[in-house]
């Protein structure tokens, strides 16, 4: 018996010391998991060494920054599950919404000054201005919670799909909060790293973001009228066009094949050659335009449109159909309910 004890005493001793151990290895690899900033790995070296060598930044700053960045896992499951992957009777309901149509006429009224300036400088309507920013972040009221630079670094180094694209936005990150004088860990947005109330992306605030104001600065945060201006300007400079039809409802021929027609959301058959090939545009369009076909999905059958060019502009925003569809009968929603109020 007093053999039997000792054996077992000797036993839970060696587990106790195999448990340190273990716990001891835990750890240690949580503590340099924690640790490993991003530093630690060749192609972010390889990164922060371009950015010194091509675009002027200090090694020992950028390593300062890369080191306060951790891997978020969370940001990986968010971007593989968006939005865009749902059936248009669902992914409609998500925007087209009676708190939306409101708050997109009381945003008109409040800015309706800078709205109509910004219409007659870039040719873009109010509406699709004031819907885009409902869509994107209910007229400012949410911006987004993931701090940018993060969403970036993991997507840019752990996300191998996209890792080319969002490296470039880091770039483009860096260089911005940069010039702007702005601490890049400061700025929160959306998961993919768009930023401010017209959610740009970094490349897209470089490129079209405008001072509507004159103020000194382009703002996108904070600066209602820069906002303005420059969702105006990102359309006008990706070619809207002014007066032009967006879509139409499309009236489809029993014997059309729709499954043959071209792909995409860019026009590419103009009116009389889809109506030679079954398809029609219900509503009146000027001109003879090229158009795209736009297939939606509800609850128990497709819906078809055409798109026109303006509609093909609004997916440059969001390349998504349904994206671009919700903007469209978001901005027309409120531009006739406020006109009968």
């Amino acid at each position: 018996m007093k053999s039997n004890m000792i054996k077992a005493s000797t036993l839970y001793l060696r587990l106790l010391m195999l448990l340190a151990i273990l716990n001891s290895g835990l750890l240690i690899s949580t503590t340099a998991h924690a640790n490993n900033s991003y530093l630690q790995r060749d192609d972010v070296q390889d990164f922060i060494g371009d950015l010194v060598k091509k675009d002027g930044f200090d090694r020992a700053q950028l390593e300062q920054l890369f080191r306060s960045v951790k891997p978020r896992p969370n940001i990986i499951e968010a971007i593989s599950h968006p939005a865009e992957a749902k059936p248009w009777h669902q992914y409609r309901r998500i925007f087209i919404q009676e708190s939306r149509i409101r708050g997109g006429i009381k945003f008109w009224n409040k800015y309706a000054s800078t709205l109509e300036r910004a219409e007659s400088e870039y040719g873009v309507p109010a509406e699709i201005i004031v819907a885009i920013i409902g869509v994107e972040t209910r007229y400012g009221r949410n911006t987004g919670r993931h701090r940018v630079m993060e969403s970036l670094v993991t997507l840019g180094f752990d996300y191998p799909k996209r890792g080319k694209f969002f490296r470039s936005e880091l770039r483009h990150f860096l260089i911005l909060t940069r010039d702007e004088d702005i601490d890049p860990l400061s700025l929160k947005g959306s998961y993919a790293g768009a930023m401010g109330i017209p959610q740009f992306i970094s490349s897209s605030y470089r490129r079209y973001a405008v001072d509507f104001d004159g103020d000194g600065k382009r703002d996108l945060h904070n600066n209602i009228s820069d906002v303005i201006g420059s969702v105006a300007n990102y359309f006008h400079l990706h070619g809207w066009k002014a007066g032009d039809a967006i879509v139409s409802r499309a009236s489809i021929a029993s014997d059309a094949r729709v499954a043959d027609f071209p792909k995409g959301m860019k026009p590419s058959l103009s009116l009389e050659k889809l109506k030679d090939l079954g398809i029609s545009n219900t509503n009146a369009v000027k001109g003879n335009p090229k158009a795209a076909l736009i297939s939606l999905e509800q609850t128990d059958d497709m819906e078809y449109w055409l798109g026109f060019n303006n509609f093909y502009v609004i997916t440059r925003y969001n390349h998504s159909p349904l994206y671009a569809m919700a903007a469209y009968q978001l901005a027309e929603l409120i531009r006739s309910r406020r006109q009968d109020s």
